[in-house]
């Protein structure tokens, strides 16, 4: 397997009191997918937006790329990263989140374009390429000139996998993608999440509550519960015969849950 594209070292997260992530060492590898299941409060959805700076770190060291993300180089000491290292660092990495945040004032082909003109530089025709290309890729070459609430929420979900491609990161991270959207509408955003896995050498960081999704994705699966890494294995092993009681109890409460009533 490639080197490892992210690496969290005894990395500490508190809010208040509360310990969300306590000193979690965590590696995903270049071109792996890894997707992150546990129950609600475990630190899955702090540790993406942990990597995207969205939140600070309490302690530990993170890297992503082979370089420090919290913290650069001055000389040969580190300390706290500027504003500067931190925007050079977030364009590693796109993010698609649980809810859509489409500028509703601007149409979907601008909504994937801005962000290429004004972060990266491109010019208007060659962000505009670049949206169209993307826009194809998920399906929504037809909808360039709608506006965000002219769309479903999958199809809004699917314009901002697009917005998140059009950056070109080397990793993916994808935080509940689904979790706000209609059951019908779940498949259709899957479905390009899945292709995108297929077809893209991108390292893919998943959340997702979608345990049949997961184990057709992912080359791993972490179970996470109170801030730690309890179980890690690869999607049928987790899912047929997992090692941890606090695993095969989480997994069984999940699936009783969804069981329909009757």
């Amino acid at each position: 397997m490639n080197e490892a594209i992210i690496t969290m070292e005894q990395v500490v997260k508190r809010f208040g009191e509360a310990v969300v992530l306590d000193h979690l060492d965590f590696e995903v590898r270049k071109g792996e997918k890894v997707t992150i299941i546990g129950p609600s409060g475990s630190g899955k959805s702090t540790v993406l937006r942990i990597l995207m700076t969205l939140e600070t770190i309490d302690e530990g060291m993170i890297h992503v790329a082979g370089k420090p993300l919290w913290h650069e180089y001055q000389g040969d000491r580190l300390v706290p990263a500027g504003e500067a290292h931190l925007r050079a660092m977030r364009k590693e990495m796109g993010m698609v989140f649980q809810q859509f945040n489409l500028f509703p004032h601007m149409t979907v082909l601008r909504n994937i374009t801005e962000s290429p003109i004004h972060v990266l530089g491109l010019d208007k025709a060659e962000a505009r390429a670049r949206a169209e290309e993307y826009l194809e890729l998920v399906g929504l070459s037809e909808h360039a000139e709608k506006f965000p609430s002219q769309l479903s929420g999958g199809q809004q979900q699917r314009v901002a996998i697009a917005r998140a491609l059009a950056m070109r990161p080397n990793i993916m991270l994808f935080d509940e993608p689904t979790s706000a959207l209609d059951p019908e509408l779940v498949g259709e955003v899957l479905t390009v999440i899945q292709r995108l896995s297929e077809e893209h050498d991108l390292t893919m960081l998943l959340v997702t509550h979608e345990m049949g999704f997961a184990r057709q994705i992912s080359d791993r699966v972490c179970f996470f519960d109170k801030g730690t890494i309890v179980e890690q294995a690869p999607p049928e092993e987790i899912f047929t015969a997992p090692r941890e009681a606090r695993t095969r109890e989480f997994l069984k409460g999940f699936m009783e849950e969804r069981q329909p009533a009757g």
